[in-house]
């Protein structure tokens, strides 16, 4: 299945405009409800890179329009009834809305999926790819762990059986209140872990132009050549821009089930970027995640492999 991703033009004053008015600060402090979700223009977008907590030069912007900045685009809302969540188990409800208001019944299958649902805290260290259950009347719930107090944001990718509507990914603001302090950035490195298996990274990610990212996973030294698929492929990669957590969701390249997973992705901007690899073996779906630069300096330092936890989670509809 070759469904590498080609963005769009980007439209950096709307990124640089997001950046400003969302900004989260680097001293603690309490977290509260989020602020009115950001609405913007609503010309489509196709699906889009990612980012996150520290602020880069938008004006650098390359490429490729940018996922997931705006709640509502191409005449659709990503409406939550829950924009806030205590810490730990909870209960996170949305739907999204049409241009009149009504709530969406009918979508398109992509992946095996009608909706696919992200929830990522503004510094990139936690990562949700959660599976939500629509109820009859639009109205979507799905379970979620969020481990401490902070500033997340919630992402809708899907497409609307209506019409000829392409696909759209809205993203909005989420909070779990308390007291909160931004975690570092994760260090750019080679290669992660997560339970026990070695996922190496191997490629780059360009601003402007295609790359090809390969993951090849390991575990105790041997290669996992029977990886299984996963809604339909046999590894899933969101990648989220540091600064204002624009967004890239990628399907693999056509191979097979192992030891190399192979994506094509363009990134909209130099900058840096979180990765999060979602990949099946023996009925359980782990994510390995890293951190990576987008044009300029690419080369990692000496760095032991970083542990995808908390941040290398998947919930919903999963046994773990």
């Amino acid at each position: 299945m070759n469904t590498g991703v080609k963005i769009t033009a980007f439209a950096a004053a709307l990124a640089a405009a997001f950046g400003a008015a969302y900004g989260v600060g680097a001293g603690v402090g309490p977290v509260g409800a989020p602020a009115k979700a950001e609405h913007a223009g609503h010309a489509t977008q196709a699906k889009a890179p990612g980012g996150g907590h520290g602020g880069h030069d938008q004006a650098a912007a390359q490429g490729p329009a940018a996922g997931g900045l705006q709640v509502s685009d191409g005449g659709y809302t990503l409406s939550l009834d829950t924009p806030q969540v205590a810490p730990g188990q909870g209960e996170l409800r949305f739907s999204v809305k049409d241009a009149a208001g009504r709530k969406v019944t009918g979508y398109k299958t992509e992946h095996g999926k009608e909706l696919h649902f992200i929830v990522a805290s503004r510094d990139l260290t936690v990562f949700r790819h959660l599976h939500p259950v629509r109820a009859q009347d639009g109205t979507w719930s799905t379970p979620v762990d969020l481990p401490a107090a902070g500033a997340y944001k919630a992402f809708a990718d899907f497409a609307p059986s209506a019409g000829d509507a392409k696909n759209v990914t809205l993203g909005a603001d989420l909070a779990v209140p308390g007291a909160y302090a931004p975690a570092p950035m994760p260090p750019v490195a080679p290669a992660a872990e997560v339970d026990g298996y070695q996922v190496a990274l191997g490629g780059t990610l360009d601003p402007g132009k295609p790359g090809e990212l390969k993951l090849t996973v390991s575990k105790d030294g041997r290669p996992v050549t029977d990886l299984e698929p996963y809604l339909g492929a046999y590894g899933h990669l969101v990648a989220l821009r540091d600064g204002d957590l624009a967004y890239l969701h990628v399907h693999p390249n056509e191979g097979g089930p192992g030891p190399d997973v192979s994506f094509t992705a363009t990134a909209p901007s130099a900058g840096t970027y979180r990765l999060f690899l979602d990949f099946q073996h023996q009925g359980k779906v782990r994510t390995a995640a890293f951190t990576v630069r987008a044009g300029g300096d690419q080369t990692a330092p000496e760095a032991a492999p970083q542990p995808a936890q908390p941040a290398g989670e998947e919930q919903g509809g999963h046994s773990h």
